[in-house]
C-alpha cells in the first residue's frame, strides 16, 4: 500500500485506497502528509498556527494510534499535532487548539463538540484524511463527517483509506473525491 499510495499522494492527487489492517496503511499516508506540510511550512513569527492537516477516524483507539505514528514519523518536523476525542475532559484540547495545532486527528463527535463551541478552526485544511472509512461508515458517523466537511475549504486534498470498498464507502467517496487514484491492495473476498 506504501509503495502504491505515496507518490500519488505526493503528488497531490486524491486518493481512494484500500489495504487490510497490520499492511502499513498509517504511514501510507502520514508520511506524505508530513512531506507535503513541510515543503508548505507557513512563516509563523510566533503567531497562531492553522490546523493544515485532517485526520478523522472512527474511535479513540484509533484516534490514539494514528497520533503515535504522526508523532513517531514527525518527530524530526517541526509540525505540531494534537489528538481530539470523546470521553475525556475538553479543556486539554481546547488549550492545544488554542495554541494552534498544524495536524488534528480526531474523531467525528468530538471534534464536532470543538467546532460547535468554537474551539477549532478548520478553515485552512490543506489535507483531509478519512481513515478507516468503512467502519466510520458503519458506525453511523456519515452525518457527523458531513457536517465537519462543510468548516472544510473546498480545495484541499482528500485521501480516504478503508479496509474495503463497498457500495457505501464508494458512494461517499465519489461525492468526496475529485478525480481519485484509487488503489486497491485488499485481496477479494
Amino acid at each position: 500500500i506504501q509503495q502504491r499510495a505515496i507518490p500519488p499522494i505526493l503528488q497531490g492527487h486524491d486518493v481512494l485506497a484500500s489495504a487490510q489492517t497490520g499492511t502499513g496503511k498509517t504511514a501510507s499516508f502520514v508520511l506524505p502528509l508530513l512531506q507535503r506540510l513541510m515543503e508548505t511550512t507557513l512563516s509563523r513569527d510566533g503567531k497562531f498556527r492553522p490546523v493544515r492537516a485532517l485526520i478523522l477516524v472512527p474511535t479513540r483507539e484509533l484516534a490514539l494510534q494514528v497520533s503515535e505514528s504522526v508523532r513517531k514519523y514527525g518527530s524530526h518536523v517541526p509540525l505540531s499535532r494534537t489528538t481530539i476525542f470523546g470521553g475525556v475532559g475538553m479543556t486539554p484540547q481546547r488549550e492545544a487548539l488554542r495554541a494552534g495545532r498544524d495536524i488534528i486527528v480526531a474523531t467525528p463527535g468530538r471534534l464536532l463538540d470543538h467546532l460547535s463551541q468554537k474551539t477549532a478552526d478548520l478553515r485552512h485544511v490543506e489535507i483531509l484524511v478519512l481513515d478507516e472509512a468503512d467502519r466510520m461508515l458503519d458506525m453511523g458517523f456519515v452525518h457527523d463527517v458531513k457536517r465537519i466537511l462543510k468548516k472544510l475549504p473546498a480545495k484541499r486534498q482528500n485521501l480516504l483509506f478503508s479496509a474495503t470498498f463497498s457500495d457505501q464507502v464508494r458512494g461517499f467517496a465519489e461525492h468526496l473525491l475529485e478525480r481519485p487514484q484509487c488503489i486497491d491492495t485488499a485481496p477479494r473476498n
